[in-house]
C-alpha cells in the first residue's frame, strides 16, 4: 500500500470519527427535544381539560400538590402521651342513681361501688325574646333625648322595630367571617341550632351594620400593625363582583389586617404599613414589596424551591453551585433556629460567615443558564436575604403569612369572595378582628357583643 493510499484512509478515519461526534450531540439533542416535546405535548392537553373542567376559578394546579408518596402521614406520631376529655371547670348539676337492689331479679346486692362519670350537654336553645320600651322627650337644655337599654343594637322603629341582640350578632358574624360560611349556610345554622330567622339579604345588611360599628378596632388594629418590629405580608387573588382584585395580609403573632384591594402594586403595602414603617417587612419576591422604604426579609422557602426548580430543569446537569445555594439557605436557618442558645458574639461570627460565603457564590464563574438564573435572582436581592438574622422578631420564611391566608381560601372555594364593595368592606374589618381574636386566644363573640350595643363606647 503506497503512502497516498494510507494518507486517504487515516483522513476518512478523522473523517468518520468526528462524523460520529456530530452523531452523538444530535441524538442527545433529539432526545432532549423529544422530551421537551411530550412536556408541552401534557400541558397542552392539560390546558384542554382544564378548559372544559367545571371547578372554581382559584382552582389549584395539579402539579402544585404534593405527590401522594411525599404527604405526611395522618394523625399523630407513634409513641405520643394519650389524651381525653378534660374534667370541666364547673358543674351545674349532680344527679345520683341509687342501685338498692338488683334490677333484674330485686336481690340484695354485694360488693357495690360508686361509679362517676361527668356528662356535657348542650339544653335545647330557643331565642330569648324581649319587649322593651324606651322613652324619648324634649329637654330644655339639651334637646331631644331618649333611654336607651344596653341590649339595643340600633333605633329602629315601626317595620324595622324587629332586631337582633348584640350577641346573634356577633354569632352570625363569627359563623360567617371566621368560620367561613356563606350567608345561607350561616342562616340555615341559625335556625337548626338556635331557632333564629334570616335572609341573606338581612343578614348581609346585618354584618355590614356590625362592621361599621367596629370599624374603629380595624383602624386601631393597622396602627399596632405598624408598630410590629417584623410584619409578614403575602396576597393571593380575590373576587369582588368579578375577577381581577387582590386579597393583602399582613400578619404578626399578635395580629392580622386583611385587606382586599383592586391593585397588586407598592400602594397597597404601603397605605397599610405607613410612609415611615420602621420595623422589618418579611414577604417572598414579589416587585410590588421592593419600593416600600423598610428593612426587608425574602422567604427563604421561596429561594429554595426556586433551587429546587432549576436542579430539574432539562438543560441543567448535576450542579455544584446550585447544591452550595441550598446549603446556604439550610445553613442560614439553622442558624436563626440556634440563636437563643448562642451567645451574641459567635452568632454575629457565624452571620459575617454566611455573608461572605453568598459573596463568594454571587462572584464564582458560572457555566449553565439555570445557575446563571440563580445567580441574578440572589444579586437582585442581595441587601435583603438575611434579614432574618438581624431582626429575631423576622422568621426565615413566610410561613406565617401563607398560613394567615389559608383560611380565607378555603372560604374563597365556596363564595369565590364578595359580591359587592360593601360585602368587601364588611369582610376585611369582620375576618382582621375574629383573626386577630383566634390569636390572641380572645373570644370574638364576646369581643363583638360588648361593642355593639348602642350605650357601648365605640371602639
Amino acid at each position: 500500500m503506497d503512502d497516498q493510499t494510507q494518507l486517504l484512509i487515516r483522513r476518512l478515519e478523522a473523517k468518520v470519527a468526528q462524523l460520529e461526534v456530530q452523531v452523538a450531540k444530535l441524538q442527545k439533542e433529539n432526545q432532549r427535544l423529544l422530551l421537551e416535546k411530550l412536556q408541552l405535548r401534557e400541558q397542552l392537553e392539560e390546558a384542554r381539560r382544564a378548559e372544559v373542567r367545571q371547578a372554581a376559578p382559584f382552582r389549584r394546579d395539579d402539579r402544585d400538590k404534593v405527590p401522594p408518596d411525599q404527604k405526611k402521614k395522618p394523625g399523630r406520631r407513634i409513641g405520643h402521651p394519650g389524651s381525653c376529655r378534660s374534667v370541666p371547670g364547673h358543674i351545674d348539676s349532680t344527679v345520683e342513681v341509687p342501685l338498692e337492689r338488683c334490677p333484674r331479679c330485686g336481690g340484695e346486692l354485694h360488693d357495690r361501688q360508686r361509679l362517676e362519670q361527668i356528662i356535657e350537654e348542650i339544653p335545647p336553645v330557643r331565642p330569648h325574646v324581649m319587649k322593651i320600651i324606651t322613652y324619648q322627650g324634649c329637654c330644655a337644655r339639651c334637646g331631644e333625648v331618649r333611654s336607651v337599654h344596653p341590649l339595643q343594637t340600633s333605633l329602629g322603629q315601626g317595620a324595622a322595630k324587629v332586631q337582633l341582640g348584640p350577641r346573634a350578632l356577633a354569632l352570625a358574624a363569627v359563623l360567617s367571617k371566621v368560620h367561613g360560611l356563606t350567608m345561607r349556610k350561616t342562616c340555615k345554622v341559625l335556625k337548626d341550632l338556635t331557632g333564629l330567622r334570616l335572609t341573606p339579604g338581612g343578614l348581609s345588611q346585618a354584618l355590614s351594620r356590625v362592621a361599621r360599628r367596629v370599624k374603629v378596632e380595624y383602624e386601631r388594629l393597622i396602627k399596632q400593625i405598624r408598630g410590629s418590629p417584623a410584619v409578614f405580608a403575602d396576597e393571593t387573588s380575590w373576587w369582588v363582583g368579578g375577577p381581577g382584585w387582590w386579597l393583602w395580609t399582613f400578619t404578626t403573632p399578635q395580629g392580622t389586617v386583611y385587606r382586599v384591594d383592586e391593585s397588586r402594586g407598592s400602594q397597597v403595602v404601603e397605605d397599610v404599613l405607613g410612609e415611615n414603617f420602621a420595623g422589618m417587612l418579611v414577604s417572598d419576591c414579589l416587585a410590588s414589596y421592593d419600593p416600600i422604604a423598610c428593612r426587608k426579609h425574602k422567604c427563604f422557602s421561596h429561594h429554595l424551591k426556586a433551587i429546587s426548580n432549576a436542579k430539574q430543569f432539562p438543560d441543567t446537569s448535576d450542579s455544584s453551585y446550585l447544591r452550595h445555594c441550598e446549603l446556604l439557605f439550610k445553613t442560614a436557618i439553622a442558624l436563626y433556629n440556634a440563636r437563643p442558645q448562642m451567645t451574641a458574639e459567635s452568632f454575629t461570627e457565624k452571620r459575617s460567615h454566611i455573608e461572605a460565603w453568598v459573596d463568594r457564590l454571587l462572584a464564582q464563574p458560572l457555566s449553565q443558564p439555570q445557575e446563571e438564573r440563580i445567580r441574578s435572582r440572589l444579586l437582585k436581592q442581595r441587601s435583603h436575604l438575611f434579614g432574618c438574622l438581624y431582626e429575631p422578631a423576622a422568621e426565615p420564611t413566610n410561613n406565617r403569612a401563607e398560613r394567615s391566608l389559608r383560611p380565607a381560601v378555603i372560604a374563597r372555594k365556596l363564595s369565590c369572595g364578595n359580591k359587592t364593595l360593601a360585602g368587601r368592606d364588611t369582610w376585611q374589618v369582620l375576618a382582621s378582628l375574629g383573626a386577630t381574636c383566634v390569636q390572641r386566644c380572645v373570644d370574638f363573640t364576646d369581643f363583638l357583643a360588648s361593642r355593639l350595643p348602642l350605650a357601648a363606647p365605640a371602639g
